[in-house]
């Protein structure tokens, strides 16, 4: 498990400052469907010069994925992680696993991730594993349920709604159980926390120590892009993000080359790769 650990730390450059300046990642956009609502996000429409989580030009079917993955790594052979992270959450679309196993087939040395809400993580666990995937982001915005129902509409979840704090909690459990599975099972797993002014920005200290008592192994401090029932909100100052990031390092380890990258983001980070 520590050898597969640390290769992805080696290699995966959302894991590695260093490792983006080698290798690159390609994301694949065939999962639309979503089972929460998050007040910051909105996945209505799409500007090609826009670099923000839940945007794609067009979503496309694993057979289309596949095709697509042979084009650019023979165009872009420093390529060395595909991830599935959205538009939507990957594990709300059956499309997810097809297209990994796909590509697992033909490209089994690639390195699998996938980006979700972590609501669905813990029970899909044994077929992610399966379909290569070796590092898993969990989006983790609270772990109060006080604090999630400011942040969440609503949590889906077999076939019932729930919203407020029932939502929040049931969310925090499931992310919760995943973060401590997907560890045990020697995945490499990245917390990405929205800092949200005015609601969360007091309370990621708990989020910190909460997902690394799970077992997460590097946190992600994304600013707040205004956006959906946000959009009023001024997106937090670098000087903030930065002293949460500082005060956050003794807790768990911190990203701090993150690009919020599009769901169909392509090449280096470190070269401004979409």
């Amino acid at each position: 498990m520590e050898a597969q650990i640390d290769r992805l730390f080696r290699e995966h450059p959302c894991f590695s400052r260093a490792a983006a300046h080698w290798f690159g990642r390609l994301h694949l956009p065939v999962a639309p469907d979503c089972n929460i609502k998050c007040h910051y996000c909105t996945r209505l429409y799409d500007c090609a010069n826009e670099n923000r989580p839940g945007v794609t030009s067009r979503l496309l079917t694993p057979g289309e994925a596949l095709q697509h993955v042979r084009r650019v790594l023979a165009v872009e052979p420093r390529i060395k992680v595909i991830g599935i992270a959205g538009p939507g959450d990957p594990l709300a679309n059956r499309a997810t696993l097809t297209t990994l196993r796909l590509v697992h087939e033909q490209f089994p040395d690639l390195i699998k991730c996938i980006s979700t809400n972590g609501l669905l993580l813990s029970e899909n666990l044994p077929a992610l594993q399966e379909a290569g995937v070796k590092a898993v982001t969990v989006t983790v915005n609270a772990v109060s349920p006080v604090v999630g129902a400011r942040i969440y509409g609503y949590v889906f979840y077999r076939d019932r709604v729930y919203r407020g704090r029932a939502g929040a909690e049931l969310l925090w459990r499931a992310q919760y159980a995943g973060i401590r599975r997907a560890a045990e099972m020697g995945l490499a797993v990245k917390v990405n926390s929205v800092l949200i002014p005015g609601v969360n920005d007091e309370h990621l200290y708990q989020v910190a120590v909460a997902v690394r008592a799970a077992g997460a192994h590097l946190m992600n401090v994304i600013p707040l892009i205004p956006r959906g029932a946000f959009s009023s909100l001024l997106p937090p100052p670098p000087g903030q993000v930065a002293r949460i990031r500082q005060k956050l390092t003794p807790i768990i380890d911190q990203m701090v080359h993150c690009r919020r990258c599009r769901a169909d983001a392509a090449g280096m980070l470190e070269e401004g790769g979409a």
